[in-house]
């Protein structure tokens, strides 16, 4: 078992990102009995709140920043780990469960620092773009799938995610400022993927929080698809109550007594868990082409 990894992203904020990464790794765990991991790249740490909600954690004391930050360092001062690859400091540490196949990597404010960690750490714009490729391979033996959460920035955050996955999943919102987001951040990616020689393809381009009834919404996404064909998913996520409410008390899929879902929590996951079919789809095509 070696984890297939995606970045979760676009350049354009408020389309969905963390919430999409958050329900594929749920759904990809609880519907699919996948052995997921979520690492929170974020220094906003939506993602991470969101999961320690969802798996009843009243704190996450140790976050991706502890590989990069000696915390017991003098008050003020900033004091980056010379070379957290060779450290004993055991990744295990800040894994956190959130259910049976679910596990998290979370983040925190003080992750802000990374590109400055990066400057220093090295030279090498080729080791500075794969630190976190690096740092997370030992991982890979344990999991099926990996989901990274990204700012919407073109940074060190994003540079280190793209390095370290697969694939990319686009998020979009059906907005012309979103959609220009997406071409934006394929062009950075095949930048990425030529300077560095990393090897990166996007799987799916998800349009979220469309209006099924509106015009302009159905206009845009039909642009979409004309623009980048069947990778933009047929499935769309349209706005929800109970996904918002998901964000404030944490992911759940609730079961009667009679063993049906309940009617609004199966509604929700089930647009995820379509997204997960045509992803895992078009990951079989991509490998029958190699």
């Amino acid at each position: 078992m070696t984890a297939t990894t995606f970045t979760v992203g676009n350049f354009k904020g408020g389309v969905g990102k963390t919430k999409i990464t958050t329900m594929l790794a749920y759904d990809a765990a609880v519907l699919r009995n996948k052995k997921t991991l979520v690492i929170d790249l974020d220094p906003q740490a939506n993602a991470t709140t969101i999961l320690a909600r969802t798996g009843n954690i009243a704190n996450i004391d140790y976050t991706i920043t502890d590989c990069i930050l000696d915390r017991h360092s003098n008050e003020g001062e900033l004091n980056f780990k010379t070379n957290p690859l060779e450290s004993d400091f055991s990744l295990n540490k800040i894994i956190y469960n959130i259910n049976d196949n679910l596990d998290l990597i979370g983040c925190d404010t003080s992750f802000k620092n990374f590109s400055d960690f990066i400057r220093i750490y090295s030279h090498d714009q080729q080791k500075q773009v794969t630190f976190i490729s690096d740092l997370i391979k030992p991982l890979k033996n344990d999991y099926e799938y990996i989901f990274i959460d990204v700012p919407p920035t073109i940074s060190a955050f994003s540079d280190n995610a793209m390095a370290a996955s697969d694939y990319s999943i686009i998020a979009f919102q059906t907005q012309d400022e979103s959609l220009i987001g997406v071409n934006k951040y394929i062009s950075y990616q095949n930048f990425m993927v030529e300077r560095y020689n990393i090897s990166l393809q996007v799987i799916a381009i998800v349009a979220c929080m469309l209006e099924p009834d509106d015009d302009l919404d159905k206009t845009i996404y039909n642009e979409a698809k004309n623009l980048y064909g069947d990778v933009v998913t047929k499935t769309v996520v349209t706005y929800q109550k109970r996904i918002k409410k998901y964000s404030r008390q944490g992911i759940h899929l609730n079961k009667y007594k009679n063993g049906n879902y309940d009617q609004w929590d199966f509604k929700a996951h089930n647009c995820f868990n379509e997204i997960l079919n045509e992803i895992e789809a078009r990951e079989k095509f991509l490998r029958s082409e190699l």
